[in-house]
């Protein structure tokens, strides 16, 4: 892609990681962390949802390192340590002291470590269709993360994440086939997720002690039919976080942000509104 790519925002470096990343609107900032599929970046995740929730907030999105146009350092180690310390880096780069965290998948993980890690910098969370608790790998799950690069590896397991077919047809499919092959994508992409992939779901899951004893308002939304991340997994966060709501679409798979763009952006939108009136800041 050339440097007209809408997937290429800033860069600034983030605890010593050059950070490719998106910033727009104005307000209470709003860090939005993508998922792990294979050619993924921020815009990509995001785009459908930044211009309407940057009219009531700051929304910064970045690249996590090791995906989109964020450098790969040699011999980076991709591990929830690394990707924490990086989105800690980025909120001190930007000046931001706390913000609201919306994790989406793999994103919804590293939103609860760091929320875990660093409660103070964190307002409120939004979890959707997160990773972070155990559960048994899906058969979607691994399809993803077992990606190899092929135009029709691609479109097979883009219908893992949509309940609509009509969204994943065979330009989206090309087109995602070619971001996934960019200089250095597939190789750490490949890199992250060795077979077998369980253990990546378990390195990924914070002890539920730590997730059960967060003060944070918490937003969770789920697709009821994810065949990449089961429904269980946020009825788990939602028994654990005592300031919790869960929101479940109906007729809806992995991608709720693309699925159902609109009412997502409202729910969203509202629940950190309210933020904005009467939310007292958690204690560090």
């Amino acid at each position: 892609m050339t440097q007209t790519s809408p997937e290429i925002g800033h860069s600034i470096v983030a605890n010593g990681i050059r950070t490719n990343y998106h910033d727009l609107g104005d307000g209470f900032p709003v860090l939005m962390i993508h998922g792990s599929g294979p050619g993924v970046s921020a815009w990509a995740n995001w785009r459908l949802v930044m211009p309407a929730l940057a009219k009531q907030a700051r929304v910064i999105a970045p690249d996590m390192v090791g995906f989109g146009f964020t450098e790969r350092p040699a011999g980076q180690r991709y591990d929830m340590d690394s990707w924490v310390d990086q989105a800690v880096g980025l909120l001190d780069a930007l000046g931001i002291d706390q913000a609201d965290l919306i994790g989406n998948s793999f994103g919804g993980a590293l939103a609860v470590a760091l929320t875990i890690r660093h409660p103070q910098r964190v307002r409120r969370l939004v979890l959707m269709g997160a990773v972070g608790v155990h559960f048994p790998i899906s058969e979607g799950l691994d399809a993803v993360w077992g990606y190899t690069p092929s135009i029709a590896n691609m479109r097979r397991i883009m219908d893992y994440f949509a309940w609509d077919r009509g969204l994943v047809n065979d330009e989206l499919a090309r087109l995602r086939y070619e971001a996934s092959i960019q200089p250095g994508f597939q190789e750490a992409f490949a890199a992250m997720f060795p077979a077998p992939r369980q253990r990546w779901v378990d390195a990924m899951a914070s002890p539920e002690a730590d997730i059960a004893a967060l003060p944070h308002e918490t937003l969770i939304i789920h697709g009821r039919d994810d065949q990449v991340i089961p429904l269980a997994t946020s009825l788990r966060f939602s028994q654990l976080i005592s300031r919790s709501q869960l929101h479940v679409f109906g007729r809806c798979g992995h991608w709720t942000q693309i699925e159902h763009s609109a009412r997502f952006t409202r729910l969203v939108g509202d629940f950190l509104t309210e933020a904005q009136a009467d939310e007292p800041r958690p204690l560090g």
